[in-house]
């Protein structure tokens, strides 16, 4: 099997997950994410207590990529510290911009690191960053 198929694989995977996408009670923070060219329009909910990311959902609707990218992004910032969810935004913007990075921060990103195959397809850049913006927003 290719790393190409896993990663399409995998990709399809996190787009057919559901568990988050719900409203979520006691949101602290929410940011709707909307990409006109192929019509993601994700909205993203955090909820933060004593600087800790307790939970996220995300609502609404986008293609695999975006929908992928968001559940990746809830499962890895999820139970972090505000200050480790920002690091973690930050190797991923790091890695989508090509910029070099040792290879245990690329892992910290665990499945989302497969996000980067995106970094040189600009119409497709977007829907994999999309809920990636709005969480960085949200934890400002």
């Amino acid at each position: 099997m290719s790393i190409e198929t896993v990663y399409q694989q995998t990709l399809l995977d996190y787009s057919r997950r559901i568990e988050h996408k719900h409203q979520l009670d006691g949101a602290t923070g929410i940011e709707r994410g909307h990409n006109p060219s192929c019509g993601d329009d994700l909205t993203l909910l955090i909820k933060q207590k004593d600087g800790i990311v307790e939970d996220a959902s995300f609502l609404g609707a986008g293609c695999a990529v975006s929908t992928a990218s968001t559940n990746m992004l809830i499962d890895l910032i999820k139970g972090k510290t505000v200050k480790e969810a920002q690091h973690c935004l930050e190797v991923f913007f790091n890695m989508m911009a090509g910029k070099p990075q040792p290879e245990e921060e690329l892992e910290s990103l665990g499945d989302a690191q497969i996000l980067s195959y995106f970094a040189e397809m600009p119409a497709r850049i977007k829907c994999a960053t999309l809920s990636w913006h709005s969480a960085q927003v949200l934890l400002k």
